[in-house]
């Protein structure tokens, strides 16, 4: 407790601002945020790589959705190696979008988290 001049001001606790706290606060969430956001992605291309390695039935709609999403997550990295084999076009493709999402995802959510 602070006094000053006869004035008790009754003030405990930490001497942070409300509005340091608030931003930190808000830092902290937009840091989750993208980070979530970017494992969801990542989870979308692993799902992707993991249904076209099982062989799933392509005229599934959730199986066409799963890869409608991952082509357009992984539009910069599709069909950027040229393996013989499809497969591992697939997993090296969508497989480096899904790393570099999680990698530059939680990178800023760690940023973000500092400020």
């Amino acid at each position: 407790m602070f006094e000053h001049n006869g004035f008790h001001s009754g003030f405990k606790g930490n001497s942070q601002s409300m509005s340091s706290r608030t931003r930190s606060n808000g830092a902290n969430q937009a840091g989750t945020v993208i980070a979530v956001v970017a494992d969801i992605m990542a989870l979308i291309l692993g799902l992707w790589i993991l249904m076209y390695l099982l062989d799933a039935n392509q005229g599934n709609d959730f199986v066409q959705f799963i890869h409608d999403a991952a082509r357009w997550l992984a539009g910069w990295s599709h069909d950027l190696f040229t393996f013989d084999e499809q497969w591992a076009r697939v997993v090296a493709g969508y497989g480096l979008a899904a790393v570099v999402y999680l990698f530059v995802g939680h990178a800023i959510a760690n940023r973000a988290h500092r400020h």
